[in-house]
């Protein structure tokens, strides 16, 4: 974990499974209308990624992967926690409840903090994404052990029954993330030329 959030505080109640449980993967594979192709596809290849619809189960949020760590970074370090997160080819995938990707953008639509917020794709009911391999020793081989996989669970679903969070509890998130990069901004921006004294 602390190759993606450096300065998340490591207690007890961070999440640290880096793989999918049994319970997870029964969970993950019943947003499929059928769960027992994906199963069966998950033993026969485990080092694939694999598609899995939204919106009946769980939605997900995508977001720019900066964005998407101080987003999880906040939601673990102030707030609530979150669902399963994962990183895939430079996002990340926060698992929501379902009706997340539908409230949430007009929820933003009325915050102030808004437009310091960078797209985020919603999907909902219509939508599929890629999940993560469900274990990280089933990731490719070819990849370099020194990098951070292109494909992989940050917080893997570990219960038959995960908590989701909703559209409030993202957005809460959003705008702790949008004010987190504001204050860095401005505390990183050159302090102007100290004006000279003149004599008086």
């Amino acid at each position: 974990m602390s190759d993606w959030l450096p300065d998340t505080p490591r207690t007890l109640t961070f999440p640290t499974a880096a793989y999918v449980t049994l319970a997870g993967a029964d969970w993950l594979a019943s947003a499929s209308p059928h769960p027992d192709t994906v199963q069966t596809l998950w033993a026969t290849q485990p080092a694939a990624p694999s598609v899995l619809p939204c919106g009946t189960v769980f939605d997900v949020i995508n977001a720019p992967a900066l964005f998407g760590r101080r987003m999880v970074d906040r939601l673990w370090s102030a707030g609530p926690g979150s669902g399963p997160v994962a990183a895939h080819r430079g996002r990340i995938l926060l698992f929501t409840a379902p009706g997340t990707a539908q409230r949430l953008p007009s929820l933003l639509g009325w915050e102030e903090w808004a437009r310091a917020v960078p797209p985020l794709l919603c999907h909902g009911s219509g939508d599929a994404v890629t999940v993560p391999p469900l274990h990280p020793s089933h990731a490719s081989a070819a990849a370099d052990a020194a990098a951070p996989a292109a494909s992989r669970w940050l917080v893997a679903p570990d219960v038959r029954a995960p908590w989701l969070p909703g559209p409030d509890v993202l957005l809460w998130a959003c705008v702790r993330a949008a004010r987190w990069a504001a204050e860095e901004e401005r505390e990183a921006a050159p302090q102007g030329p100290v004006p000279a004294l003149t004599p008086g």
